[in-house]
């Protein structure tokens, strides 16, 4: 398996990554055989997240039993304030039973004042570099879907580390990657599928790890199959063909007139409405096979797709001209 170092933080990391998302529909004994399996082929980076139900559980579980030394361990959590991210801190250690988190990230920071929140002084970034001095965490970084919001959030010097989507539809992130490397700041690749819409999974794992600025991917696994699937890329990594180019961008393209980026730019919707997250759950419900899961969130939402009044305001500030009221008709069908 090919090994980059993640950034200032000296992590000597696979390439290819464990992404958590998907591991909490798997009951414990498959959880350890999935990750003793990725560390027999040579993956030894787990991320995960507060917000993924079960899978810190699960993961925690099976690093009980596997070895918690073996792997660089990552979570996340969406807490923004000093105390809260200092509760998500202990219930994650404890989950993941370890003492310690080898990469704590503030996750999906969606806007500039949520940003500069984190900052402030009663804001989370004081709560986890206190915890990084007693030992609790070893390296901070930070997530995003606006790689706005992850260049300035890079150039505050805070961050070790930085994750965003990446794939062959979601290339916007390019510039903000080659800055990064630039900084020594790692890069980790979330929706390296976009979110399952990507169905040569290899291929895009290849476009992925081929970028010289990204240093490992994490795409979510809960099968022994994609395990090996996907380590393989890492393991043997070798450049797309012309064919495999023309193929892989040929899928991405086809998605492209209905197919969400998850920019932000739609926002802030008159009625309330998280645009992006509509999406995010209906692909979580229909290509994640998260029913549930996504069902559950979605509902809990106080303004939902259903909510729409159609104005159409959000896709007159849309980059990439989307139908937006129709996709929201979309996830009502789906989600309710």
């Amino acid at each position: 398996m090919e090994k980059r170092i993640l950034g200032r933080t000296n992590f000597e990391v696979s390439v290819i990554g464990f992404g958590g998302i998907p591991i909490q529909r798997v009951d414990e004994s498959m959880a350890m055989e999935l990750i003793s399996r990725a560390f027999e082929n040579g993956i030894n980076f787990i991320d995960t997240a507060r917000g993924y139900n079960q899978s810190e559980r699960l993961i925690g579980h099976a690093l009980e039993l596997i070895g918690r030394e073996k792997f660089y361990l990552a979570t996340k959590s969406m807490k923004r304030d000093y105390e809260g991210i200092l509760e998500e801190l202990e219930i994650s250690l404890n989950e993941l039973k370890t003492s310690y988190i080898d990469l704590f990230q503030f996750h999906n920071v969606r806007t500039f004042e949520e940003l500069d929140f984190i900052l402030s002084d009663n804001g989370a970034l004081k709560g986890i570099k206190e915890a990084r001095e007693k030992g609790l965490v070893r390296e901070i970084g930070i997530t995003s879907h606006s790689p706005e919001i992850l260049s300035k959030a890079i150039d505050t010097g805070e961050f070790s580390t930085i994750q965003c989507p990446y794939n062959p539809v979601e290339r916007q992130a390019e510039e903000l990657f080659e800055k990064a490397k630039n900084m020594n700041i790692g890069v980790i690749v979330m929706k390296p599928l976009a979110g399952g819409a990507i169905r040569n999974g290899e291929l895009a794992l290849r476009f992925i790890v081929n970028n010289p600025n990204i240093t490992v991917v994490i795409p979510g696994m809960d099968s022994l199959e994609q395990v090996g699937v996907n380590a393989s890329v890492g393991i043997n990594r070798r450049e797309l063909t012309e064919e495999e180019k023309k193929l892989l961008f040929e899928e991405a393209n086809s998605l492209g007139s209905e197919f969400c980026r998850r920019c932000g730019y739609c926002l802030p919707c008159p009625q309330g409405i998280d645009i992006p997250t509509q999406f995010l759950m209906e692909g979580y419900f229909t290509r994640y096979n998260l029913k549930e899961w996504a069902q559950t969130r979605y509902d809990a939402m106080e303004k939902r797709a259903v909510h729409c009044i159609e104005c159409g305001i959000c896709e007159g500030k849309c980059p990439y001209n989307l139908p937006i009221r129709k996709m929201l008709k979309r996830v009502v069908a789906t989600l309710g």
